[in-house]
């Protein structure tokens, strides 16, 4: 018996004892006598139904096992399954993505300008901005792999979604107060701060915390999605999921927003530029969430499940289990990680120059009007655009979010928990109290005591829930979450084509917010799916739903399955982040291809080579749309 595992309070027998036993005596290897067992009966063997079976390695005092009595029929249904929790568990369970995204808002949409002031050159900061990949391909990986093999008593993943923050946060700091630090570390040395030696050192400063910056919202994404994973019902994925997308959306407006107002002008006891008070907020918005999620969700205890398989070496041996790890996927994730990797190529293209996109628009009829402006009126003529295009990405994002909020209303979900199976009064195991050192780790992750002493239920139904569930459902059953990822892969194939056929920026913005639709779709399906899978042979592992008719599924029951130790939540969300992640580099490469040959000039009429770029990630999408198709939903499988 592990010396770590934590003091439960044992349930009270109920019923009428009929039977009780010792377990096998530690010290002779045979049954110990029975309190009221006749003496022939006294070896019989352990397999009996009304025998506990001790769990291997563990010396357990005497363990009950009980029939219950007619009178104690509110225990009959009970049953060794996952409770179905609320809203506002599932709201606290993911309220940290929306405090990581706007932390990540903040970096995209000002990070760019914000380098620029310091005097770095867009060729360099091309090259910084490859920290964004390159983070992902390798930190969440990592990160996922490491989290899987955690033991802390405080869970798997919450030790680094609180280091993950912390990086984050300090990063922030230090890289909106560049100037400052800079220059106040040099005036120490009597250096001006007007000097080369500080503008280099600041360019240096700010760019290694861009860095930082993006290794440490990695982390925490990593964290949090597995976080997520791990505490959500395997029946409530998609829901989990679509409020993670939810969180999301609101992320992004509210960090839109910020942007658009002049924050120094209201809130300047936070900073003198709205760079500062952007991360300011993004410091406290990240501090909130995080710690709301962190307190009010109660992960399950990893000391329960053992200690890990050892490992060797150090960063190598990383790679060489991360490569045999992708080899072991469960086919169901390997299918979603190549569609993500079409369907990023579509929307990395999309995501870094729809702004640009728009402005060409914008400008077009005045470098018409005016082919010899001078590079002052381009640039203010410029600015106008990024403004529009901006605004354009607002109203994309309250579509995401409306989108966010209904599909899941009309999507049907891909799994429904098992109806409990009947007891009868002479049902073996209908309830067997246990004490705290009998306890196996399933059995104390599904006690639940009598009487709980929480304020505030997480398992009861809300009063939103109980209204909902009065209303008639408008779920289609045909309408699937494949089939509609699949029908968002040919929404944004389709809107990026009608790009010939659009010439003001009107009708640009209104496409945009059009793609804010599919957009929805690609933050939440392929997340719920693999959330499901994952889920899902976790929960068929700890016998708490049948194994499904097939190959796999028996293979998984009888722990015989291939992609044992490669399907935990960790590995898995960190090599489809990297499926999501080295698609950006192929886009790149593609997307400079073509601006090499249509790109004109700054300041010169008909320069549609954004509209191109965005046109073959459209191609891609259609790729990621037949991929989709190979996607197995619930029931599909082939039986044996």
């Amino acid at each position: 018996m592990s010396s770590n595992r934590p003091d439960l309070p044992s349930p009270r027998p109920r019923g009428i004892l009929k039977n009780a036993s010792y377990n096998r005596d530690s010290y002779h290897g045979r049954p110990s006598p029975s309190l009221d067992m006749p003496k022939e009966q006294e070896d019989q063997d352990e397999t009996s139904p009304l025998i506990r079976p001790q769990s291997e390695g563990v010396e357990s005092p005497l363990t009950l096992s009980t029939i219950p009595s007619p009178e104690d029929s509110e225990n009959w249904n009970e049953a060794d399954t996952e409770d179905t929790k609320n809203s506002w568990y599932l709201v606290l369970l993911t309220l940290s993505i929306g405090g990581l995204q706007i932390a990540w808002s903040v970096e995209l949409s000002n990070g760019s300008p914000y380098l620029l002031s310091l005097g770095i050159s867009k060729s360099l900061l091309a090259f910084v901005w490859i920290a964004g990949p390159l983070s992902g391909t390798l930190v969440q990986p990592y990160v996922g792999i490491k989290s899987d093999r955690c033991r802390s008593k405080w869970g798997k993943r919450r030790p680094f979604i609180v280091a993950g923050a912390l990086a984050t946060i300090i990063s922030l700091v230090l890289l909106a107060w560049t100037k400052e630090i800079v220059q106040n570390f040099f005036a120490l040395f009597q250096v001006g701060a007007e000097s080369q030696t500080v503008h280099v050192v600041s360019i240096v400063w700010a760019v290694s915390f861009i860095y930082i910056l993006d290794f440490s919202i990695n982390t925490i994404q990593a964290a949090i999605r597995a976080f997520i994973v791990d505490n959500a019902p395997t029946h409530q994925q998609n829901d989990a999921n679509a409020w993670a997308s939810r969180m999301s959306g609101f992320g992004n407006i509210l960090g839109y927003l910020s942007g658009y107002v002049n924050l120094p002008r209201y809130l300047g006891f936070f900073g003198n530029t709205q760079f500062k008070v952007l991360c300011v907020i993004a410091v406290l918005a990240l501090t909130i969430t995080v710690g709301i999620s962190c307190l009010s969700i109660q992960e399950r205890d990893p000391r329960l499940e053992g200690n890990p398989p050892p490992q060797k070496g150090g960063v190598l041996s990383f790679f060489v289990e991360l490569y045999r790890s992708m080899k072991r996927l469960p086919p169901q994730v390997r299918k979603v990680c190549a569609v993500q990797f079409f369907a990023w190529i579509g929307w990395f293209p999309f995501l870094f120059y729809i702004t640009t996109y728009i402005g060409e628009i914008y400008v077009e009829p005045y470098f018409v009007e005016n082919p010899h402006m001078s590079p002052k009126e381009i640039d203010a003529t410029w600015e106008r655009a990024t403004r529009i295009g901006t605004f354009a990405l607002l109203i994309f994002a309250f579509t995401n979010l409306a989108a966010a909020v209904v599909l899941p209303l009309l999507i049907a979900p891909g799994f429904e928990p098992p109806s409990p199976q009947p007891h009868t009064p002479l049902t073996p195991h209908a309830y067997t109290p246990t004490t705290p050192r009998s306890m196996t780790g399933s059995d104390y992750f599904a006690y639940t005591p009598q009487h709980s002493t929480s304020k505030l239920n997480l398992s009861e139904p809300s009063r939103w829930e109980r209204i909902k569930s009065r209303m008639p459902s408008v779920q289609m059953s045909a309408f699937t979450l494949r089939r509609a990822w699949i029908l968002s892969h040919l929404l944004f194939a389709a809107a990026t084509f009608l790009t010939f056929f659009v010439h003001d920026t009107t009708t640009a913005t209104i496409l945009v917010a059009f793609i804010g639709i599919p957009w929805a779709l690609s933050n939440w399906a392929p997340f719920a799916l693999i959330a499901a899978e994952i889920s899902k042979r976790e929960a068929i592992r700890r016998n708490q739903i049948p194994a499904p008719a097939t190959a796999e599924g028996q293979a998984l029951a009888n722990g015989d399955d291939p992609a044992q130790g490669a399907d935990q939540a960790g590995v898995i969300l960190g090599i489809h982040n990297v499926a999501i992640a080295a698609p950006q580099v192929i886009a790149t490469l593609v997307s400079s291809a073509i601006f090499k040959a249509l790109q004109k000039p700054r300041g010169t009429p008909g320069d549609d080579s954004v509209a191109w770029v965005l046109r073959f990630g459209g191609l891609a999408a259609l790729v990621a749309a037949y991929l989709t198709t190979r996607i197995t939903e619930e029931g599909e499988e082939e039986e044996l």
